[in-house]
């Protein structure tokens, strides 16, 4: 194994990374980060309107790009001994493709057309879709929404198939199948020519798609085409066999080797979302809350199958055997915005720079894209220095953090944000600060269900850019939350974990455990609660859920009766 290295692919949602690891140790020989050109110049995407798209071929040059640049930084003896690449995407990231399993956008007449392009996972187009969901599901005998916390949501497949199925005659009239970022990749990469040979892994179908294994599949095809009969007949164009991310999804196409410079010895293994890797690169624990901070947050934990039995976790994302861990429940929760509530922050305060620098009549254009994007780069460490020198206040400035809706626990789309207790004396710092208290209640929201739903929360591990980069963030989480916060010494957590499932599915390895403590880079920074914060922050929370109930107002069901 001393010449064995693996290939992570991590596809986020403005880049994708590739990383190449030392199959043996874990250790990073290269990595290269290739941003999507279309993404980046706001292509397809309507934020007013909550539609973001990503067309296949930003997906597919990155893909070739990533991997080429990694190649070229190992050298020629690494590029020998490649041995499998894995695949995490985003999701639920779904796609219309043709019998082929070609995206219809890269077919003749749909180059252009956002509808024939992956639904990234943050598009809310289809929250009136999952609504009716949500209520056609009352009228079965069996809940066939136990299995994602009793409430299906906007962000995911089946709500987002009928939307564009509703949406767009000609995609409807073109479309075959609808498949996942995360599978359509590993599809792509061994030649698949056949979208029913495709492999669907339990990860996405499971936690997006309504996949159990308690159903032998998907739900009958009388649950959709009641809903709607432009859904009849779909469940025989999808799939019943679902697989682990430890498996082979077979190996790398004569294409694809020459495109990239490889054999086609090399195993590629089945595919999984991007946060569901992470908390194995992030070395997960049983009953540790394992949170992935990015642009929004995904809670990841594993819990063994026997404690679970006869335990549904309501309101969160999903529970699946395998998603995570092969034998272990997989539970998914997460805030649907984190990362990005401080990204619109910054740029709803970078405006003036942004908007009248350049018209400047005292500086030159050039100073002035230069002076902006100085400010870009410093606006949130002076606004944590800031924040943190603020004198803790049980009244100050209170936000709900529902800028994009909220995931869980009880997803419900519709939510928006909110601030109260503003004053002529609130500046930015303050508002900051009441913005990361706002999503640190938000995600102390999550674990308070999974206690009380008698799943506990024994453990928080801290995973991604945010968790590395942002001490004030993370001190405040650890103090909202009362309870020590580790955070995971790598930062490409999605990549890393994505290279130990390629070791496994290569055969390196019997198990991916065995994989994660093998090449796991451990843990560096731990954040304890300081007690006086953590008295203060319980006063907070409480206000953050009055205020919270305050705006949603019962205006939706949180949860769902059924008749049995």
């Amino acid at each position: 194994m001393n010449q064995a290295y693996v290939i992570g692919l991590d596809y986020g949602t403005d880049s994708v990374r590739a990383m190449i690891a030392n199959a043996r140790t874990g250790e990073e020989m290269a990595s290269s980060v290739f941003a999507y050109p279309r993404w980046r110049d706001g292509l397809f995407c309507d934020p007013s309107r909550n539609q973001f798209r990503q067309h296949p071929q930003d997906y597919v040059e990155g893909l070739e790009a990533a991997i080429k640049a990694c190649l070229q930084q190992a050298g020629p003896t690494v590029r020998a001994n490649v041995k499998a690449i894995a695949v995490d995407t985003t999701g639920s990231t779904p796609v219309a493709v043709n019998k082929n399993g070609t995206p219809l956008a890269l077919t003749p007449g749909f180059e252009n057309n956002p509808n024939a392009m992956f639904v990234l996972w943050k598009d809310h187009t289809s929250v009136k879709e999952a609504a009716e969901i949500n209520q056609h599901a009352l009228d079965f005998d069996v809940n066939y929404l136990q299995f994602v916390g009793g409430i299906y949501s906007s962000e995911w497949f089946w709500a987002k198939l009928l939307h564009v199925l509703r949406a767009d005659t000609a995609v409807r009239g073109a479309l075959y199948s609808w498949v996942e970022h995360c599978d359509w990749i590993p599809f792509l990469l061994t030649g698949g020519n056949n979208v029913h040979a495709l492999k669907r892994g339990v990860c996405s179908a499971g936690h997006k798609a309504l996949w159990s294994a308690e159903y032998n599949g998907l739900p009958p095809d009388v649950f959709f085409s009641s809903l709607d009969p432009l859904l009849k007949g779909f469940t025989d164009r999808l799939f019943k066999e679902t697989y682990t991310a430890d498996k082979p999804a077979g190996k790398l196409s004569a294409e694809w080797a020459t495109r990239l410079g490889l054999n086609t010895d090399v195993v590629v293994s089945v595919g999984a979302f991007d946060c569901h890797m992470g908390a194995v690169g992030g070395q997960i624990e049983p009953y540790h809350l394992s949170k992935v901070m990015g642009t929004s947050t995904c809670d990841m934990m594993v819990v063994p199958l026997k404690d679970m039995e006869g335990k549904l976790v309501r309101g969160i994302c999903g529970q699946v055997s395998g998603s995570i861990i092969p034998g272990m429940m997989g539970l998914e929760a997460g805030q649907s915005a984190f990362g990005d509530t401080y990204a619109w922050f910054k740029d709803l305060l970078l405006w003036p720079s942004e908007a009248l620098l350049k018209t400047s009549s005292l500086i030159s254009p050039e100073l002035a894209d230069k002076l902006s994007e100085e400010l870009s780069g410093k606006i949130i460490p002076e606004l944590s220095r800031q924040a943190l020198a603020l004198p803790l206040d049980e009244a100050g400035e209170l936000g709900v953090d529902w800028l994009n809706g909220r995931r869980t626990p009880d997803a419900n789309q519709l939510l928006k944000g909110a601030m109260t207790g503003l004053n002529l004396g609130t500046d930015a710092p303050r508002l900051f600060r009441a913005w990361v208290e706002a999503t640190c209640f938000g995600a102390k929201a999550i674990v308070d269900r999974f206690n009380d739903e008698n799943v506990p929360v024994k453990g928080l591990i801290g995973l991604g850019g945010v968790a590395r980069r942002s001490p004030y963030i993370m001190q405040v989480m650890a103090d909202v939350m009362n309870m020590p916060l580790r955070i995971h010494r790598s930062e490409q957590t999605c990549a890393a974990g994505a290279a130990m499932f390629a070791a496994t599915a290569a055969g390196l390895y019997p198990k991916v455990e065995e994989a994660m403590h093998a090449m796991g880079q451990g843990f560096d920074q731990e954040y304890k609660p300081n007690a006086k914060a953590a008295a203060l922050y319980a006063k907070r929370y409480q206000q953050y859920l009055d205020l919270g109930a305050i705006l949603e107002n019962k205006e939706l069901p949180l949860a769902v009766e059924h008749k049995k």
